[in-house]
């Protein structure tokens, strides 16, 4: 497997007309591989430049309903009975354009499993829960998936939204006096936003819970009952303290989730990172800012151009 140093002296020892050719050429070319190392599936990989382009505007680089139009681009023309590899390096997104994407990709494939080369967070671990299985490497991790609200102009996790507003509760039945401390937070909460933070924590568990029902542990004992588990495991961010902390394979594995070692297929493991090491020299070498692309060379590119 060549490294991204070596992927980046063969990039740059080309003529800038002959680079875009090169990652064109190269991309689809390590996709095919991983398609012929999982018996000849469907492969499509969808990446986003979170990373190298953190001061993008947020959409270019979140999940959205837009990327249904790039999922039917580059899926035209497929044989749906092959099933579905899907490789994932996602911040995550909106949840309802991830209900939107997995109904659809799953409206079309009998099979699906997603591969994890290093992160595939939120929305992206949504996804990854609606498959089969997850095939993950030592590097690969994904996160909680409880939802993101927009209060006074900042992401705050809708679970804190509902546990302050239950301390408060406790505070104040203790101690009266602490009710004027507890009001302008209170009032700050505004008359819908608990229980707008309430539904989207409901919403997204119960979501994830029924894809891991009827898929990943489809046709097991008691399948309810651990996919319900799994996906409060996922969604609990007062246990988690953090949107963005690491939950590597061996605890997901923990909590149920049926998950793949990435190294116990070594040719499996080299085309999987070079393929995420393409995607990172595409978004530095590009304006793209997230992509679709397929083994069947068919490709979905949001580009930003700042200066614009």
């Amino acid at each position: 497997m060549p490294s991204w140093n070596e992927l980046l002296d063969e990039l740059e020892g080309l003529s800038d007309a002959k680079k875009t050719d090169w990652l064109r050429k190269k991309l689809p070319g390590t996709l095919q591989e991983v398609s012929r190392l999982r018996e000849g599936r469907n492969v499509i990989l969808y990446a986003s430049a979170f990373l190298q382009k953190p001061a993008a505007p947020v959409t270019f680089l979140q999940l959205t309903h837009e990327e249904l139009n790039g999922f039917m681009s580059v899926m035209y023309g497929m044989d749906w009975s092959k099933g579905l590899v899907l490789l994932l390096h996602t911040p995550g997104g909106v949840t309802n354009a991830t209900e939107t994407i997995v109904d659809y990709l799953w409206r079309k494939f009998d099979s699906i499993e997603a591969i994890v080369p290093t992160l595939a967070m939120s929305a992206g671990t949504m996804i990854c829960l609606s498959a089969n299985r997850v095939i993950m490497g030592r590097q690969s991790q994904l996160g909680p998936i409880d939802p993101q609200m927009m209060v006074s102009g900042r992401a705050v996790s809708a679970r804190a939204i509902v546990d302050q507003f239950d301390r408060a509760k406790t505070e104040i039945s203790q101690d009266r006096d602490l009710a004027h401390v507890w009001f302008p937070i209170l009032n700050s909460i505004g008359p819908s936003l608990l229980q707008e933070a309430q539904n989207a924590l409901d919403y997204g568990e119960e979501m994830v819970s029924r894809w891991l029902a009827k898929r990943m542990f489809g046709g097991q004992k008691n399948a309810a009952s651990k996919a319900s588990k799994v996906a409060s495991y996922f969604n609990a961010a007062t246990q988690h303290k953090s949107h963005g902390r690491r939950i590597d394979r061996d605890e997901a594995r923990n909590e149920g989730v049926i998950v793949e070692d990435l190294e116990d297929d070594q040719g499996l493991q080299e085309a999987v990172l070079t393929a995420y090491h393409l995607c990172t020299l595409v978004f530095e070498k590009t304006p793209a800012t997230k992509f679709l692309w397929s083994n069947t060379n068919r490709s979905w590119v949001k580009n930003y151009n700042p200066s614009k």
